[in-house]
């Protein structure tokens, strides 16, 4: 196993994802940003509104069990990156029902059927669902099982924890939906977007430290290799300070870990950073004020919903990630 039983907790909820634009909290030498929060949730591109859907579409998903769908007019997406996907697919309209990750404007009139992160079975069938997207560690198994049971198709597709996998989740959605044409048309754009992200190469990389943070349940984690957050802050042109110490996924946060990693930049998810009081709260844990990042202030918080989702606006986040490590400055076409 990976992770010690807190830190898969942590992955788990993880897979929540995170919204939108990021907010800069600072008061340093560097100056002090912050990006409004009402100004969070990039809008997701459509392309696959003009596709043509073929129907019935059988796949095997990743448990290896064998599902025809029929009929998508009706879905429940139970993973954020999952429903940012069927939104650029163009089958918002689709959506009856959704995950609490799945927390983006587009699906906000959808229904939540998740408590927490818990699958509510009774929930789900209340939407008289016709297909059902989860991936590998929607749960609990018995609840996706309830709605196996009365005759629903439930397709789990890939996890994913760095950019190389998410063409792969795409394809699986696209299969599952008979959307195939709009698959190939939104990795295109994922790609593309994605080579325009240019870094300043005449600044020193910065070292970033991404924290996961749940200071009512007293969860502190720092991340490293495979936690996600690694693969966007590389994208960002930073250097992960979890992966550089040699940290695998999530390891339980020590002073003494933090401050030999010597982050520049700590990133945090915004209720992460609401749970730890704030700014100043976070600047009170433990060997943060003796970083770089704390003695200068600088955090980044990304509201929930954006930085793991793995869909569609990823390429979005990784810009403004990159823009605020190097001190607003973003690369061509931002």
């Amino acid at each position: 196993m990976r992770m010690a039983s807190g830190a898969l907790a942590a992955r788990g909820w993880l897979v929540v994802g995170f919204v939108a634009i990021l907010v800069v909290a600072g008061c340093s030498p560097r100056g002090s940003q912050e990006t409004a929060a009402s100004q969070a949730n990039t809008a997701i591109p459509v392309f696959g509104a003009d596709a043509h859907q073929v129907l019935p579409a059988t796949v095997t998903d990743v448990s290896g069990e064998q599902i025809t769908v029929t009929d998508t007019s009706r879905i429940v997406s139970l993973n954020g990156g999952i429903s940012e996907t069927l939104v650029a697919m163009g089958m918002v309209g689709s959506i009856v029902g959704r995950d609490v990750s799945s927390d983006f404007p587009e699906v906000a009139t959808v229904e939540v059927v998740t408590n927490g992160h818990d699958v509510s079975p009774e929930g789900v069938l209340s939407l008289a669902p016709t297909l059902v997207l989860a991936d590998e560690r929607t749960g609990p198994p018995e609840s996706l099982e309830t709605i196996q049971n009365a005759g629903v198709p439930v397709v789990r597709v890939p996890e994913v924890w760095a950019l190389a996998d998410l063409a792969k989740r795409v394809e699986a959605i696209a299969a599952a939906t008979g959307q195939v044409q709009a698959a190939d048309a939104i990795n295109s754009s994922i790609a593309a977007e994605l080579e325009t992200i240019e870094t300043p190469q005449d600044q020193a990389a910065p070292v970033v430290a991404f924290l996961y943070l749940r200071g009512t349940a007293a969860v502190y984690l720092l991340g490293g290799k495979g936690s996600g957050g690694d693969d966007i802050i590389a994208a960002a042109g930073g250097i992960d300070a979890g992966t550089k110490a040699g940290l695998d996924s999530f390891t339980p946060l020590t002073p003494e870990a933090l401050v030999n990693s010597a982050p520049d930049v700590i990133l945090v998810m915004s209720k992460g950073l609401d749970s730890v009081g704030g700014k100043e709260g976070l600047l009170q844990l433990p060997g943060v004020s003796a970083t770089p990042a704390g003695r200068d202030g600088r955090i980044i918080a990304v509201p929930d919903g954006e930085l793991l989702s793995f869909g569609p606006r990823t390429p979005s986040t990784v810009r403004e990630l990159a823009a605020q490590l190097y001190s607003g400055q973003s690369g061509s076409g931002a």
